[in-house]
């Protein structure tokens, strides 16, 4: 079982990234997937989740910024980070829970002001 996240990266303030997570070994159509993030010297936050029916929650710091979605047959989800602040910069962490909880090792996300 294992998540595995990739697109973070160095982006100019208003700018946009796309983070990805694929899954391996999970019941990936059946877990609710989220993305959390943690900031230097800051407890890890939720982001945004969806669930297996597609149902989607978001942080209020990046409502209308962020675009959360899956793809249950590539078995993988989506972090579309648009109009990025310098306060988004953090390691962001794919998250998926069942009756069990599976994180991502994490990608760092640097937006420069």
């Amino acid at each position: 079982m294992q998540l595995v996240e990739s697109g973070g990266g160095l982006v100019q303030a208003g700018g946009s990234l796309r983070l990805s997570c694929e899954a391996a070994g999970i019941t990936f159509s059946a877990a609710t997937m989220g993305w959390y993030r943690q900031g230097s010297e800051k407890q890890r936050e939720l982001v945004a989740t969806i669930t297996s029916d597609g149902n989607i929650t978001y942080a209020d710091s990046v409502k209308g910024r962020f675009i959360i979605s899956r793809d249950n047959v590539k078995e993988m989800v989506f972090l579309q980070m648009n109009s990025q602040k310098a306060e988004d910069t953090a390691v962001y962490y794919c998250h998926a829970r069942r009756w069990y909880e599976l994180w991502g090792q994490g990608t760092q996300v640097t937006v420069s002001s």
